[in-house]
C-alpha cells in the first residue's frame, strides 16, 4: 500500500495565512504528511513569499497531532549541520517523533549567490554533502560526544541535548535521482530515499541499483524506505484535466507527455491507476506538488477522490 502526502513549494509565495490553512486541510483531509522545499528564491525572478523553513516546521510540530513532515529537502549549504541536528531533534521532540529530516546538497546558483551561500563546483558540494551527512547521522543517534575533522567541518566533543525522545529519530531522507553519487549516499545513511519526478521504469532501475548499494553496504533492503515526489495536475473530469494540463504547458504538452515525465495526471480513477503502479514498482511514500497554495477546494476534491481506495 502507497501513503500519499503532499508537498509544496516554499518559495513559490508560502507565508503564514497559505501554510497554516494548507497544513490544517491536510492533517483534516487525511493525507499522509506534508512536505516543503527549502528555497529563498526560484531560479528566476521574481521573488514570492518564501516562509523560512524551519520556524514553519516548529509551528506545524505543535498544530498537527497525526501527519508526518519535514524539508524536501534542506540543503548543508545553508546551514551548519550542527545547527540542523539540533533543530530536527527538538522539531521532532515536539511533535512526537513525525519529523522526516530531508537533507540536500543544495543546487540552485541564484539564491546561493544573491544570499552569500557558497554552492561549491559539483564534487565538493557532494564531498561537504556528505560530511553534513556524517555529522548530522552521528549527532542524532550516538549518545557520545561527537568528534569529527573533515574538510568541510570540524567538531571537538560536540553533542545534541536534550537528546532525541525517541531512537533512531528523526529519520534521515535522502533525495535525487543521482544514479552514481545520491544513491551510494542514500544507501551508506539514509532511511528513506526520494525520487524527483521519475517514471516509474526509470524508478524501476534506480530502485535496483539501490538495493545493490545496499548490499553492498552490508544493509537490508527494508532499512530504506522508498519514496517519490513528483508533479500533480488533477482534475475532476477530463475537460478539468485538460484546461489544468494546457495552462501548465502552455499547450504544448498533452496528458500523456507529462505522465511519460513522471507526473500524475488525471481525474480520480486514472490518478489511482497511476499510483497502483508506482506501488507494485516498490514506492511506499508519494509527495503529490500541490503548486497552488489558494486551491483548497482542489486538494479536498483530490483526497476525496483517491483516499478512501488506499485506506
Amino acid at each position: 500500500m502507497i501513503d500519499i502526502a503532499i508537498m509544496v513549494e516554499g518559495q513559490n509565495g508560502l507565508n503564514w495565512p497559505h501554510w497554516q490553512r494548507i497544513a490544517q486541510a491536510v492533517e483534516n483531509l487525511g493525507f499522509a504528511g506534508l512536505f516543503r522545499s527549502d528555497h529563498y528564491t526560484n531560479a528566476n525572478p521574481p521573488d514570492l513569499d518564501s516562509l523560512e523553513l524551519w520556524v514553519s516546521l516548529t509551528w506545524l510540530a505543535d498544530h498537527t497531532r497525526r501527519i508526518e513532515f519535514g524539508p524536501l529537502v534542506t540543503p548543508v549549504s545553508f546551514r551548519h549541520p550542527t545547527m540542523t541536528a539540533r533543530m530536527a531533534a527538538a522539531v521532532d521532540s515536539l511533535s512526537g517523533g513525525r519529523l522526516v529530516l530531508g537533507i540536500g546538497a543544495g543546487w540552485q546558483e541564484r539564491e546561493h549567490n544573491n544570499y552569500g551561500w557558497q554552492l561549491l563546483d559539483p564534487q565538493e558540494r557532494f564531498r561537504r554533502f556528505e560530511e553534513g551527512l556524517q555529522i548530522i547521522k552521528r549527532l542524532l543517534n550516538d549518545d557520545r560526544p561527537v568528534n569529527f575533522d573533515g574538510q568541510f567541518f570540524h567538531l571537538k566533543e560536540a553533542v545534541v541535548l536534550p537528546r532525541p525522545e525517541k531512537p533512531g529519530r528523526p529519520r534521515i531522507l535522502v533525495g535525487g535521482n543521482g544514479y552514481r553519487c545520491t544513491l551510494r549516499l542514500a544507501a551508506r545513511y539514509a532511511d528513506e530515499w526520494n525520487a524527483v519526478y521519475t517514471p516509474v521504469e526509470k524508478f524501476t532501475q534506480l530502485n535496483n541499483r539501490l538495493n545493490e548499494m545496499l548490499a553492498e553496504e552490508g544493509r537490508a533492503e527494508a532499512s530504506v524506505k522508498r519514496s517519490l515526489m513528483t508533479g500533480c495536475v488533477f482534475g475532476r473530469d477530463q475537460g478539468e484535466v485538460r484546461q489544468k494540463v494546457k495552462a501548465r504547458t502552455q499547450g504544448e504538452i498533452d496528458a500523456d507527455g507529462l505522465r511519460r515525465r513522471g507526473l500524475l495526471v488525471g481525474t480520480p480513477a486514472e490518478m489511482i491507476d497511476q499510483l497502483e503502479r508506482l506501488s507494485t514498482a516498490g514506492i511506499q511514500r508519494i509527495m503529490l506538488q500541490w503548486l497552488d497554495l489558494d486551491d483548497l477546494d482542489g486538494l479536498q476534491a483530490l483526497a476525496e477522490g483517491i483516499l478512501p481506495h488506499f485506506q
